[in-house]
């Protein structure tokens, strides 16, 4: 295992391009989000609730978990999509204490509008997102 100290200049150069190309696209994210009225994160909230593996809804436990967020932080963001009626919840059929989190159509159109323009970002990008190759 490498020791802090006994990473090389290339070791060093790899992890800032990797980083920099991350906050590249996250800063292009952010543009594109506000450019459909939404947040960054509201934009993410959709993406995980559309993505989320066997079903078309997510709990606000596994939303915090895919957005790597507090609960009541999850619960806030919800709120403030179902405002902008891109969201809505809905108990669980049966568990009642568990709240499903599904889309609305408003917000199937945002999501396939940034989704879209995300994947032609990332092609772009193509190659940038190289995983350093650090021996730890």
């Amino acid at each position: 295992m490498k020791a802090a100290g006994n990473l090389t200049k290339t070791d060093f150069e790899q992890l800032s391009e990797f980083r920099y190309q991350m906050r590249r696209f996250e800063r292009f994210s952010e543009r594109a989000a506000q450019g459909e009225g939404i947040t960054r994160l509201q934009y993410l909230l959709l993406l995980h609730i559309k993505g989320f593996p066997e079903r078309n809804w997510a709990t606000v436990g596994e939303l915090a978990e895919r957005l790597q967020s507090h609960h009541h932080g999850v619960v806030a963001l919800v709120t403030r999509c179902e405002a902008l009626e891109l969201v809505r919840r809905q108990t669980n059929q049966d568990d009642r204490r568990q709240v499903e989190v599904h889309l609305e159509p408003r917000g199937e159109q945002v999501l396939a509008r940034l989704a879209a323009l995300h994947r032609a970002e990332l092609k772009s990008l193509e190659g940038a997102f190289r995983v350093p190759q650090i021996d730890l």
